[in-house]
């Protein structure tokens, strides 16, 4: 089973993440940031990865410290459940329409982590939750899950529809990078011979 636990704690929050990369999708998050929760769900859903997320964190200065966070040890967990990458796809893309919003994932589960961020947001907040931490969260998981990833909003209106569309188009494209290709046979997807 391809899965892995982390727990990091400083003195800002208290982390503790399990993933399961063969998983159906199940989630519980608790973050005490309830959009970030329910984009954690939308992220478990369509990854179709089994993500248990409890944070405790600096709630009353801000949501920034736990929100990104959440995204670093997410990303070490999924690079302890990857293991050696051996038979994975790597690769994964994907065009998410949602409403009024469009946003399109590329990534490549490479080891040489790098964001490639053009989302706009027409309003400072979704309820009380900064849009501006949507691009902390997935700068965390491409640095420490060794993601290059890049993420582009072709178009969007409401700065809820664009959000969960990113989540949404980043999940199915890290679901088909993280899959066992049958034609490969175990084989290390890079001619380098490592990753």
């Amino acid at each position: 089973m391809r899965s892995a636990e982390i727990t990091r704690k400083t003195n800002e929050t208290a982390i503790t993440v399990a993933i399961n990369l063969d998983g159906t999708g199940k989630c519980t998050a608790q973050t005490g940031v309830g959009f970030f929760d329910h984009m954690i769900d939308q992220l478990a859903r369509h990854a179709l990865i089994d993500i248990t997320l409890t944070a405790s964190g600096d709630l009353h200065i801000d949501d920034h410290h736990t929100v990104e966070d959440c995204g670093i040890a997410l990303g070490q967990a999924l690079t302890a459940a990857l293991g050696g990458k051996l038979g994975i796809r790597r690769y994964g893309h994907f065009n998410l329409a949602m409403d009024d919003a469009q946003v399109a994932t590329a990534l490549d589960l490479s080891a040489r982590p790098f964001l490639v961020w053009n989302v706009a947001f027409p309003t400072p907040k979704i309820g009380t939750f900064d849009t501006e931490l949507v691009r902390e969260f997935f700068q965390a998981l491409s640095t420490h899950g060794g993601i290059t990833l890049h993420v582009d909003k072709i178009h969007g209106l409401n700065s809820h529809h664009i959000a969960e569309a990113a989540f949404k188009s980043a999940a199915r494209a890290l679901r088909m990078a993280v899959e066992v290709d049958p034609r490969t046979t175990g084989a290390l997807p890079s001619t380098k011979g490592a990753l």
